[in-house]
This record gives C-alpha cells, structure tokens and sequence, in this order.
C-alpha cells in the first residue's frame, strides 16, 4: 500500500487563515463591502492569537454562509484563480514547502486539507504541487450561487473521515502516513495516521501533544516559491501544478527521525 502526508492549510503552510488572506480581492471584485473587509480581518487577529476553538469555528462557519449567500461560484473561483500567485505565495512557510518536497521524494502522495472552502483549497493545493485537497463544498443552486448551506464541512472528525475515504480509494496505509495540523479541533486528523505532527500548535494542542508524546514543529519562514525556483507569473493555479519545488534540507531531517519528520522543537 501507498503512504501519504496530509496537511492542515492554515497556519501550517500557510501563515495566515485563507479566507481573510482573498478577502481584499472579494472586496475588489465587489462580492464584500470594504465593513465586511474590516471585521474578517478583526476576526484574522483572534484566530491567529487565540487558536481556533470549537465555538469559534462555528461562529466563523455561520458567517462565512451568511456572507457568501448569493455569490456566482464560477466568479469566486476566478478572483481565486487570478490572484493566487499575489495572495499565497508570500505567506507560505518555507518548512511547510520543504516537508512537502521530503513527502514526495520519498514516494509520498500529498494532500491539503482545510476547512476552506474548495474554491480556494484546491487551486492552491494544484499550486503547491499537491496530488489533491480536502475541503468544504458549499451547496449552489441551479444558476451556481451559493445557497447558504453546507454540503460537506471539512472540519474535526469529517476530515478523519475525509481522510479514510482518500486512503480507501487511493490505497492508502494511513497507519504508515503523516500528518500536521496547528489546531486542537484537529486532533482527530492526527489519530486518524500513525505518524501525527503539530505545528505552531495553539495551547490545548500543544498540552495534548507533549502528554501523547507528539513531534511539534515552529513554521516561521515564509518564501516566495519565486525565490526557490523560477515560476512564471501566471494567472492560473492550474497552470503551475506539477512544478518541481527545489530541495532545502528536510530531507536530512526526516532521516534523523527515521522518515518520521522534522526535528521536533519541543
């Protein structure tokens, strides 16, 4: 059977959460007003200092639906599409992108996995060069807007079940497979591999971690891919899938823990 390496999407390789990250480029678009800008940003500030608790996320969920009831989904994955060379490449951790290259080397399907919508997780996930995505479906109706509803929401245990899902159709021994999350509401994708990951976890995330004898790894490098290998400007993430992302050492890391990943910062 086939290994894999699963990750979580913000704040593991990315520094910043996605939604909030395209929210000026909605505006731009004239999907949100420039209020609507202000308070997703305000909500940015205690998702990235506070962690992202089970409340929390709800209250985020329940107004993500609200705000994008109405929306043309093929226009949402334009602005997507069009803007994430601008949006992503500079928020991207470095160490994110070096386990990623360490996973495929070794022969390692890999996938991101976010409570994001698809319409953004996947793009970037195409962009990062990743053999595929886990994420939320919003539900549109018959002219393709979004209807307000959830078709799938990517989120704790659905992404464990998510995850068993991809390994049951791919061959996957998840047993054998990795995974790196920053958040405590995703200690269920943790348990779901046999070789789970923390990264830049919040608290709770962290006590867990050190209780179960978890690896935690610090993110704090953000590259442009642009500085790491030639990538052309293209307005399309599509375009970019399949580039080929130049090695920078986590190689040597995951051979010192036995291919089990990078060197634990504590």
């Amino acid at each position: 059977m086939e290994e894999a390496a699963f990750f979580d999407l913000d704040k593991t390789v990315i520094a910043r959460a996605s939604m909030a990250a395209f929210s000026h480029h909605f505006y731009r678009g004239g999907l949100i007003s420039r209020s609507t800008v202000v308070r997703v940003m305000a909500r940015q500030l205690v998702y990235l200092h506070l962690g992202a608790s089970e409340q929390k996320l709800d209250r985020i969920r329940e107004s993500v639906l609200r705000l994008t009831r109405g929306w043309d989904q093929r226009e949402v994955s334009r602005i997507v599409r069009e803007t994430l060379d601008e949006v992503v490449e500079p928020i991207i951790y470095a160490e994110a992108l070096e386990l990623l290259e360490t996973h495929q080397a070794a022969g390692r399907k890999t996938y991101i996995v976010s409570a994001s919508p698809e319409e953004i997780v996947s793009p970037l996930a195409e962009y990062l060069g990743a053999d595929g995505a886990i994420a939320s479906r919003a539900m549109v109706d018959l002219d393709g807007r979004y209807t307000g509803e959830m078709a799938f929401y990517a989120y704790g245990p659905f992404k464990a079940e998510a995850m068993q899902e991809v390994a049951e159709r791919e061959g996957i021994d998840l047993d054998a497979s990795y995974a790196y999350s920053d958040s405590y509401t995703d200690v269920p994708m943790l348990e779901a591999v046999g070789h789970p990951f923390v990264v830049n976890p919040d608290r709770v995330l962290a006590r867990l971690a050190r209780d179960r004898g978890w690896e935690s790894l610090q993110f704090s490098r953000p590259v442009r891919l642009r500085d790491r290998v030639p990538v052309p400007n293209l307005p399309t993430a599509a375009a970019l899938t399949g580039v080929a992302l130049a090695a920078t050492g986590a190689a040597v890391f995951l051979k010192r823990h036995g291919h089990r990943g990078a060197r634990a910062s504590g």
